[in-house]
């Protein structure tokens, strides 16, 4: 049975509320340096798989408002946070992470915008991609068999996702653009 698309309390909703409330365990067990940690890169793949779980229930039970707005949401507190971590960890270097978090929070703050107006911003085929390499890239910066030894795999999944990052958002601004996308 299709969920009421005003509905906050759903399944998918609660997976989602989950993932930004254990987030910050995550950003707790990811070591100094670029050691790896078996704890945080399981934690890491099941906040990540758990992603995919929303949104599996969200299109088997229908997709909601607040779901579209949380969604979003706990992929940049999730991925930025772990981010910034291993900024602070001396694994990942600033710039490529202020790149991603400044696009991340542009596109936020326009999403809330025109959401105040009703309208609904859903992530890009292009944005899912640049998660999943954000994603990836990090889960190799912590996986002990690849933090260390490939690390070229991780810091090239980076910069990477910088790129996918930065097209993504110019993607969404020039959408945004367009009269019929800022109408209600």
């Amino acid at each position: 049975m299709p969920v009421d698309p005003n509905a906050v309390a759903t399944w998918a909703n609660a997976v989602t509320v989950g993932r930004i409330l254990v987030s910050p365990l995550m950003f707790v067990v990811i070591p100094e340096g670029r050691a790896g940690s078996w704890v945080a890169f399981t934690l890491w793949v099941v906040l990540c798989v758990s992603d995919g779980v929303d949104g599996h229930l969200a299109r088997r039970h229908g997709s909601t408002r607040a779901g579209a707005f949380l969604d979003p949401l706990a992929d940049k507190v999730l991925v930025l946070g772990a981010m910034f971590t291993l900024v602070g960890r001396d694994v990942y270097w600033f710039l490529p992470v202020l790149l991603i978090a400044t696009r991340e929070v542009a596109i936020s703050m326009y999403r809330v915008v025109v959401g105040s107006r009703g309208v609904s911003v859903p992530a890009s085929r292009l944005a899912k991609w640049k998660t999943l390499t954000q994603q990836l890239s990090v889960g190799f910066a912590l996986a002990p068999l690849t933090a260390v030894d490939v690390r070229w795999l991780w810091l090239g999944l980076l910069w990477i996702a910088v790129a996918l990052t930065t097209v993504s958002g110019v993607q969404y601004m020039w959408r945004a653009r367009r009269p019929e996308a800022a109408a209600p």
